[in-house]
This record gives C-alpha cells, structure tokens and sequence, in this order.
C-alpha cells in the first residue's frame, strides 16, 4: 500500500470521500427550507406529533421503547424486561432469571437511537457492568436467533385501508474472515468500515481484537444492524411486492395508530418473512425515522436528499389528516421540551462506557 492509499484509508478521509459517514447536519442542512415550507404549510413547527398518536411525540424524537412495545402483541417482538435507574444489578439478575432470560441477551437504553448505549451481554458479569454503566432507564431482551436484519419503511395514510411500503433496507454486520495469521484488528484495517470502529472496539472489545481466526472463519465483530456501528446499508427496496406488502400492513395494524415509520426485523429466510413466519421486531421507528436505503453506498447524496424529502411529505400528509381527525400537533413548548430532553439523552448515553 502506497502512501497516497495509506491517507485515503485515514478515518477522516474515508467519512470526507463517502457522504454515508457525514455527520446529520451535514446531510440535512442543504434540504431543510423544504422541511420549513412544510411546516409553514401545516401552521406548526411540530405537526408531526400527529403521525402517529399513540406514541410520544409521533415517534420523532424521545419516545420509549417501553411504551411501544406495550402497543404491540408479545409475538411479534423479542422478549423483554424494562427497568428504571438507579436499578439494582442483582435485583435486575434475578428478575431476569425468574422472566426465564437466558444467554445471551441485548442491552439497550430505553430511548435512545443510532445504536448507542446498545451492547450484548453474556453472562451474569456482563449484566452487572451494564447496569453500572446505564445512566437512563434500559431494557434487556433475548438475542433474536435469526442471523439475517432488514428494515422496511412503511406508511399508510389514516383514511386509507391498506398501506405500502417504501424502502427496503438489508444489514449486512461488521464481521471479518480470518487468515489464520493476521488478528481481528489486523483484518479490520484492511476494510474502511471496520478502520472507523477500531477506536470504539479498543475501548468495548479489547481482548476480540487480539484474537487471530484460523483461515476461513468468520467472525461477527459487531452484532448490531446499526450503520454507526458498522454494519453496510444495502438497498432492497425492489423486493417490495404484494405478498411482502400484505404481511407488513397486517403487522403493523396490530400497532394501534401507527401509520409512518420504519420496522427493524431478524428474520430467518426472505420467503418465511414474506409469509409472517420465523422473524421478530427488534425495534419500531416513528415520525423520526430514516429511510435508511439511502445509506447504501451505491447512492449519491442527490439520491439520498430526494428519498428524505420524499419521506418528508408522506409524514405531512398523514399528520395533517389526522390533525383533520382530531389529533393534536405539539405545542412550540411541549416541541422546546422535546428538544431539550434530546440533549439530555444523549448527555448520557455519551457519557455511557458501552
């Protein structure tokens, strides 16, 4: 590797050359007038609030995990046990122990996003470290078996009967095949995306790095569908069809009120998914969701912008008939509010040695 391939495989020119690692302001700046004049249409600032009713703030930003996963059936999410700080590790073992959780299990903060504050726990050891390290309220759920991670946007406009989905998103997790020579950090340095995770890993992950795979084994570095933790974005979004659109307007009509947002799915194959069999939703995204395709680096930034704005009329769309219906939008203080429990929350997942 020459010297000029050795700089392009510096962390700040691999997020300089490839917008998919841009910081959101970054992304979002050049296309909020279009965001304003939606407002500005819909006399409020906070008008989507309205999108989806039944959760906090549409969805958009500070909503509880807690709280969704209450509208939603026990069979179609893993399960799980909430808990409020400051929690007690070994009461928090034992409520574990007695739900009938058993290992390997997934921590998360209960609101929370862009995969922070989420680690995998193992043992009883893991569980206690965790709970020392949560600064805001957490939940722990089972490890959904299913290898495989996609998330699919949905929406359906309130006086409609059915909904569509519009963007399909597969997660391929950070992982490396090994030599039999070179260590997991060694094999890591030879992909830009794994370059940009050695520094949060060294911290996390110190005694996986060293470890060297004998010549063909592979080994999932980070086990989370999270793009800032790794994992490639692929767009799949021709895989939408009928059979596929059937089943996931049926799931997410089990969620009262729920017409906008993103549905994060382990599943086990793409014709089971299609059926309604052997999957789990590991995680539902409301008013704030991303349409998350766009992050596959096949597309350029223009694509991505017409994507988000496209996604941005459909969720005005639907908060302004439900505003029709009756459904509030946030007031500038409860949205100020909102805003200011935002920073808080991430205050402390920063603060989170996870």
């Amino acid at each position: 590797m020459n010297w000029f391939q050795r700089q392009l495989n510096r962390p700040f020119f691999i997020r300089l050359f490839h917008w998919e690692y841009w910081s959101f302001n970054t992304i979002y700046s050049p296309i909020y007038i279009f965001w304003f004049i939606l407002c500005l249409r819909a006399r409020s600032f906070f008008f989507f609030a309205a999108a989806n009713p039944r959760i906090k703030n549409g969805g958009f930003l500070s909503e509880s995990k807690k709280d969704i996963y209450l509208l939603m059936t026990p069979d179609i999410h893993p399960r799980t046990v909430f808990f409020s700080v400051p929690a007690n590790a070994d009461i928090v073992i034992a409520e574990l122990k007695q739900q009938g959780l058993q290992f390997p299990l997934i921590g998360k903060p209960d609101i929370g996003g862009r995969g922070r504050g989420i680690k995998a726990l193992s043992d009883e050891k893991d569980v206690k470290e965790y709970v020392h390290n949560s600064f805001i309220d957490f939940h722990i759920q089972e490890f959904v078996p299913y290898k495989k991670e996609v998330g699919i946007f949905y929406y359906r406009l309130p006086d409609k009967s059915s909904g569509n989905i519009s963007g399909i998103v597969k997660k391929e997790f950070l992982s490396v095949i090994g030599d039999g020579k070179l260590s997991v950090k060694d094999l890591l340095r030879k992909n830009q995306r794994g370059i940009l995770q050695i520094k949060k890993l060294e911290k996390t992950s110190a005694g996986k790095l060293k470890e060297i795979l004998p010549e063909g084994e592979e080994l999932v570095v980070v086990p989370y569908g999270n793009h800032a933790r790794g994992a490639k974005f692929l767009d799949d979004s021709n895989l939408v069809d009928e059979e596929l659109t059937e089943t996931i307007d049926l799931l997410c009509k089990k969620i009262p009120d729920f017409y906008f947002g993103r549905l994060d799915i382990r599943y086990n194959s793409w014709e089971e998914l299609k059926k309604g069999q052997y999957f789990s939703v590991i995680e539902v995204n409301g008013a704030g969701s991303e349409p998350t395709h766009i992050y596959d680096p096949k597309h350029s930034i223009f694509f991505a912008w017409k994507e988000i704005i496209r996604h941005w009329k459909i969720l005005w769309t639907i908060s302004r008939i439900n505003h029709r219906r009756g459904f509030r939008y946030l007031t500038i203080r409860e949205g100020i509010k909102m805003f200011q429990e935002d920073r808080e929350v991430s205050r402390k997942l920063a603060a989170m040695q996870i």
